[in-house]
């Protein structure tokens, strides 16, 4: 069997969007005749403590943990924050923040760290893992970013060793929503934009969550760029069933960061609920995961504050249970120049549920792609306040099957050919 390491940040019991990915496809790919090995940091920074993901770990899978150095802790320090606070990305901030401190901490991050917080762990990864390769040879790696630090191991690796490396961007680097939000000087933009277009130009492949970022990549000047969607793991779906609200709950499951704001649907669902007391009624707007104080104050001044129920972030599982008993689901997209490439993991596994998805996002983009089929709606920003009815439609509609186009094993599928076609 070939072997295959797999370099990321991410890992159970660490939690969230950035562990799913490639924990499933490891669980999957020696089934088609590659074993993996995962490299991953010992003591990273807990995003979400799920130590439940563990059981997706397959006993055979041989997990390498070495040591990281992060300055999460000096940062909190500094700006007055707990130590036990979690450190949000995106520039989500659950509570007010402000200030020089802040301000000053996030120049510091902006232009000293370079791409991202874990780039102190380059160096002695790539030392540990040269003499790890002599002695334990892979066939092939993979490196998957954010946080893109995972790419610039996969970099020196490669020129040193001559390995086969994948490089997977399961977001943007200098073309992610937050970036230009960074206090970037000129040197640290042209640092970011230099190493960005090494990493592309030197993987021997280059994979992506969507279409329109596959070709942001290829103009970026990566030559090889293959488009491996996320999926969703049929064994991740609550058995029995749970059952589905009385109440017409909008759901959205997730982090809210303040570019996923959508006062124009608020506007909506208050005028849906002003013209239709027995909607109003039963109508629940609920947020599952961690929410920006911009969004909650949004909501409010919306005049749907009654309506609205905060749940803060959950384990997988539970997260799945939501899911399920949504009447609809709520998919936001980002408010960005990338928007059109915006394809969240959280989307396939909306789609596994069967239950009705609402997309605030463009027709054109890549997830109207995904949602191409009833009871699923995808409706521009612009257009909510005359797409009402279509909105209030969605919460007496039936479920649908899965599509298996976007199940796990599909996607993994799509890897398996990247990596023998090395």
């Amino acid at each position: 069997m070939k072997r295959v390491l797999i370099i990321t940040y991410y890992w159970p019991p660490n939690g969230g969007a950035g562990v799913y990915r490639w924990l499933k496809l490891s669980k999957l790919l020696p089934e088609h005749g590659w074993q993996p090995v995962i490299y991953t940091p010992e003591n990273p920074e807990v995003v979400a403590d799920d130590p439940g993901l563990l059981k997706d770990v397959r006993a055979d899978i041989e997990v390498v943990k070495r040591p990281i150095t992060e300055p999460f802790n000096l940062y909190k320090r500094f700006t007055g924050r707990s130590t036990k606070e979690k450190v949000q990305v995106g520039f989500l901030n659950e509570k007010k923040q402000g200030g020089w401190k802040e301000d000053l901490a996030l120049w510091v991050r902006s232009n000293f760290f370079i791409p991202d917080a874990r780039v102190w762990w380059v160096r002695p990864s790539v030392k540990f893992l040269k003499e790890y390769l002599r002695e334990h040879p892979v066939d092939a790696i993979i490196t998957t970013g954010p946080p893109h630090s995972m790419h610039l191991i996969g970099l020196e690796l490669k020129r040193a060793l001559g390995v086969k490396w994948i490089a997977d961007f399961r977001d943007p680097w200098t073309d992610i929503d937050f970036y230009a939000q960074l206090k970037l000087t000129s040197w640290a933009d042209a640092k970011h934009k230099r190493l960005e277009g090494e990493v592309l130009r030197e993987a021997d492949q280059v994979l992506t969550v969507s279409w329109h970022w596959a070709d942001d990549l290829r103009k970026l000047g990566a030559g090889n760029v293959e488009v491996v969607t996320n999926g969703y793991d049929p064994d991740d779906l609550p058995s029995p069933p749970e059952p589905v609200d009385e109440a017409f709950s909008l759901v959205h499951i997730g982090s809210l960061s303040p570019t996923r704001n959508a006062p124009e649907l608020w506007a909506a669902l208050k005028m849906i609920c002003g013209e239709d007391p027995a909607f109003a009624a039963k109508f629940k707007l609920r947020f599952v995961g961690p929410v920006d104080h911009t969004i909650a104050e949004s909501v409010e001044n919306a005049g749907l504050g009654a309506h609205l129920e905060r749940t803060g972030r959950v384990t997988h599982v539970e997260a799945m249970r939501q899911m399920q008993r949504a009447r609809v689901l709520l998919l936001l997209v980002n408010d960005t120049p990338n928007l059109l490439g915006i394809l969240p993991g959280k989307l396939f596994e909306y789609v596994s549920t069967g239950r009705p998805i609402l997309g605030v996002c463009p027709t054109e983009g890549d997830v109207s792609r995904v949602l191409d089929q009833a009871p699923h709606a995808v409706i521009n920003r612009s257009s909510l306040m005359e797409q009402r009815d279509q909105i209030k439609a969605m919460f007496t509609a039936s479920s649908t099957v899965p599509d298996l186009r976007w199940s796990r094993a599909a996607t993994c599928e799509q890897v398996v050919e990247a990596l023998n076609a090395l």
